[in-house]
Order: structure tokens, then C-alpha cells, then sequence
């Protein structure tokens, strides 16, 4: 997967449908965010570049649970190769 900009957006979007908001600040973060499951709020450390805020939010969708009925078929595409790729990277394919 490439870290690009339009990726993150992508990413963004997808959280956005699961009604999860992101924000991006400065705190003192083990894993370089914090999540609110019960507001459904992803806060992520601002100095992050792009690479690093692609691989967090990845994180945290493998990590909640996900409406695919929510998501556009866009965001829906995307997701399930999202997935693909992290299955195969944990297969050490």
C-alpha cells in the first residue's frame, strides 16, 4: 500500500462513516493515539506524518467494530483491500 495523502483521505472518509471522529493533537500517547469508544473519537498525535497516521488508523479499524452497511460503495472497495493487504502482511507473504 502506498502512504499517501489521498489514502489518508480515503481512510478518513471510511471513519467518518462509521460516525468516528478524528482529530489530530498534541498529548503524550504510548501507542500515538487515544480512542474514546464510547463517543466514537480517534485522537492521533499531530506530529505524525502520513505513514505514520495511515498505519495508526489502520490500527484502530482492525481494532473496532465496523458497519460495512454505513460505508459507500467507495469506502466499502477500499476497506476490503485494506484488509487483504494487512492479511497478507501478517502472513508474511
Amino acid at each position: 500500500m502506498k502512504y499517501t495523502k489521498s489514502v489518508l483521505d480515503k481512510l478518513e472518509q471510511l471513519f467518518s462513516e462509521q460516525e468516528y471522529t478524528i482529530r489530530y493533537e498534541k498529548g503524550h500517547f504510548n501507542s500515538g493515539y487515544c480512542l474514546v469508544e464510547n463517543k466514537k473519537i480517534a485522537v492521533i498525535n499531530k506530529f505524525f506524518d502520513t505513514e505514520a497516521r495511515i498505519n495508526v488508523l489502520l490500527d484502530i479499524l482492525s481494532n473496532i467494530p465496523v458497519d460495512e452497511q454505513l460505508m459507500s460503495k467507495e469506502s466499502l472497495t477500499i476497506f476490503r483491500q485494506m484488509l487483504k493487504e494487512i492479511q497478507l502482511e501478517n502472513s508474511g507473504e
